[in-house]
């Protein structure tokens, strides 16, 4: 299999493919557009750097996953997980994330690419109250660059059309995956007991 080694490779494949839209589209700070639709999206991939390598992990929130302060700061909170701490772990000795915001029913795709810390302020713990609960930190998220993504991708794969949906009942559920991963697990009260775990413990 021929292997591409350098960005000098690379430029001569994809020579003359890039646009002024392309470029002028990178701004360093939200535009009042930018912020409409970033405010627009409940879910969001939070992708971060570490000792041990890359983590890419999803992150959803009603009424907009993360919280716009200004122009060069969000406010992204920690809910309720699986207490695995991938993200927050290498934004602590890391700071460098990227951000990619899905809007349902658009096929326009936004990206942050910035810098992030973690904190347990009270204050700020307590302004996310939600059905009583705090989360249990908040990432602080500087911007470095924002854009946005060319639709193509979203269209090509028909994202929001219903009638490309997966049936449920033809993929193997959580419970099955952990068995196929760890024999001994007991798959079948894992997937029984979910629903009802998920709804109390969502915030």
């Amino acid at each position: 299999m021929k292997v591409i080694r350098t960005v000098e490779e690379l430029g001569k494949i994809y020579a003359g493919g890039l646009t002024q839209a392309s470029v002028a589209k990178v701004t360093r700070v939200l535009t009042p557009l930018y912020r409409q639709m970033i405010e627009a999206s409940p879910f969001m991939a939070l992708a971060t750097v570490g000792p041990e390598g890359l983590d890419c992990s999803p992150r959803g929130d009603i009424g907009g996953v993360v919280r716009v302060i200004d122009e060069k700061t969000l406010h992204l909170p920690d809910w309720r997980g699986n207490n695995r701490i991938d993200s927050l772990s290498n934004i602590v000795r890391d700071p460098r994330l990227a951000l990619m915001f899905l809007v349902p029913g658009s096929n326009t795709t936004m990206r942050i690419n910035g810098r992030g810390v973690v904190s347990n302020d009270e204050a700020l713990l307590e302004s996310f109250e939600m059905d009583s609960k705090h989360p249990r930190t908040i990432v602080v998220i500087t911007i470095d660059e924002v854009y946005f993504q060319c639709a193509r991708a979203l269209i090509r794969a028909q994202l929001w059309n219903p009638e490309n949906f997966a049936d449920p009942a033809k993929l193997p559920t959580p419970g099955l995956m952990l068995k196929a991963a760890a024999e001994d697990f007991d798959h079948e009260t894992y997937d029984r007991e979910w629903a009802g775990r998920a709804a109390k413990t969502m915030w």
